[in-house]
């Protein structure tokens, strides 16, 4: 079956090419992860707004630190499993106690490389940033909810983690779809059960809500892409209409969603 859609991470690169083009202040970090970034142009187009400290996580997140220090808006890019163990110390002290102005983008994230085994699995990233203060967690759905949160941390000044995952996703919204940070977004009406998903689930979510009103059963759908700050008023919604939610992530189900 074709698939409408590109993956997160190349949609990520493009549009923050774009909108360091018109910031010299944007500056993009990656620890030997360019290529599964989908960095390569910007490296090529804006060596000077690019560092690349090889493999060391930690010091990335360190240089990007002091990037913001520097009053700069630093995105620093690669592997979510490794910059939620590796790097942990320095995002913690560095990014949230100090309050800098710093991007982690985890690419990758869940499973996503597969057959690379439980060192590179990241299914426990959510669960660790979301502990710390003023860190804001963002996991886009598809190609346009990306774009939209890439402009917005293009001219954010707050710490955040973003994840995203690997393959191609398919398309849920429109250009012109609504994005709002820390408000979640009502995919479909039901009153039977609510399925609330985050990231590259809530296609299957959807999916799922196809396949249950076959049989019968009116399912709530809704896509939450900021896990920090939670929409709690759409939960209570769901909790009320429904009486019954299910959340759908790919993650621990301890910390997560």
């Amino acid at each position: 079956m074709k698939v409408n859609g590109i993956p997160c991470r190349k949609v990520f690169a493009d549009v923050i090419l774009e909108e360091a083009y018109r910031n010299k202040d944007i500056f993009v970090i990656t620890s030997d992860s360019r290529g599964s970034a989908k960095l390569e142009e910007f490296a090529e187009k804006l060596p000077e707004q690019f560092v690349e400290v090889g493999i060391a996580e930690q010091n990335a997140v360190g240089v990007g630190a002091g990037l913001a220090l520097c009053n700069k808006n630093v995105f620093v890019c690669g592997p979510a499993c490794f910059y939620s163990s590796r790097g942990l110390d320095q995002i913690r002290v560095d990014v949230a106690y100090t309050g800098t102005n710093v991007k982690i983008i985890g690419i990758s994230g869940g499973v996503s490389y597969g057959a690379l085994g439980t060192s590179h699995h990241s299914l426990h990233d959510i669960a660790v940033m979301r502990t710390f203060p003023g860190m804001k967690i963002y996991l886009p759905a598809d190609r346009y909810q990306t774009e939209k949160l890439t402009r917005y941390l293009a001219k954010a000044t707050e710490s955040a983690y973003v994840r995203m995952g690997r393959d191609i996703v398919p398309d849920i919204y429109s250009a012109d779809s609504p994005f709002i940070p820390g408000k979640a977004n009502l995919l479909a009406e039901g009153n039977d059960i609510a399925l609330i998903a985050t990231g590259e689930t809530v296609f299957h979510a959807l999916e799922a809500h196809h396949l249950l009103r076959e049989k019968g059963i009116n399912a709530m759908v809704i896509d939450m892409h900021t896990l920090k700050p939670l929409d709690t008023d759409i939960i209570m919604r769901a909790a009320s209409e429904t009486g019954h939610i299910i959340t759908v992530e790919e993650h621990s189900i301890y910390g997560g969603l």
